[in-house]
């Protein structure tokens, strides 16, 4: 755990790889520790004077209650349901796209300026959703490959080195990873996060070739290739559930 730039915060690490931001309350009047989740986010109260390692064991003692909760709120908050043959609209490369419905003597689907359309045999119904989800999967997997590959060939000559394979598919809290073997992981979810955002977490991860920790010589290694990796990373802690929410309404739990 550590606190971050804004003194009013505390981050505490989730043994998932995630960040949890809880804002801290030294309150005159408080007889104890408390913590608290709205929809405003996590926030810890306690009594003035409180040592900053007993507010820190307090939090890691209730980390999983408190991610919990988080996650029980961002439940309750899901998008809607994608419906059969109902347009809607959907985030692709940060960019607000209509997903329209349209009839089609085969399964195929097709980005028009700002319409991605799903051309499908009529009726629209429940069994072809399922199928408008599979090419919906297909679709975003091979605009998401063709964006990180010239990432990929840009940053590992500037890196010098290059990751053993790729493998993208959906993460339920991690955007990229890197195993053992120099395999890049990343998620789907990424196809829909604006390029910058995307760049980053392709850096983030070739830079663990070089530094497998997150120590000062590693962020360094990451802001001399991606000079405002601080601002995409914020981004994606702001805004990557409504993402990873959004694959989940156009793909399916």
């Amino acid at each position: 755990m550590s606190t971050p730039g804004d003194n009013n915060y505390l981050e505490l690490a989730t043994p998932a790889g995630d960040t949890i931001k809880v804002l801290r309350n030294a309150h005159p009047r408080a007889r104890r520790l408390r913590l608290t989740v709205t929809p405003g986010g996590a926030r810890v109260s306690y009594p003035q004077g409180t040592h900053p390692a007993q507010v820190f064991a307090f939090l890691r003692k209730h980390a999983d209650w408190l991610e919990r909760k988080l996650d029980e709120l961002k439940a309750d908050s899901a998008p809607p349901p994608l419906k059969p043959g109902a347009a809607t609209l959907i985030p692709l490369r940060g960019e607000t796209t209509r997903l329209s419905w349209c009839h089609g003597a085969y399964p195929q689907v097709e980005l028009t300026g700002d319409r991605l359309r799903l051309a499908l045999p009529k009726p629209h119904n429940k069994a072809s959703l399922a199928v408008a989800r599979g090419l919906l999967r297909d679709y975003l997997y091979t605009q998401m490959r063709r964006d990180v590959s010239r990432y990929l060939a840009r940053y590992s000559e500037d890196i010098g080195r290059a990751p053993s394979g790729l493998r993208i598919k959906p993460l339920k809290s991690l955007w990229g990873s890197l195993d053992s073997r120099d395999w890049i992981t990343l998620d789907l979810a990424l196809a829909l996060a604006p390029l910058d955002a995307l760049r980053y977490v392709v850096v983030h991860e070739l830079c663990h070739l070089r530094v497998r920790d997150h120590s000062p010589r590693f962020w360094d290694l990451v802001g001399s290739l991606d000079p405002d990796w601080q601002e995409q990373r914020d981004w994606l802690k702001s805004r990557g559930h409504a993402l990873k929410a959004e694959l989940a309404r156009l793909l399916g739990n």
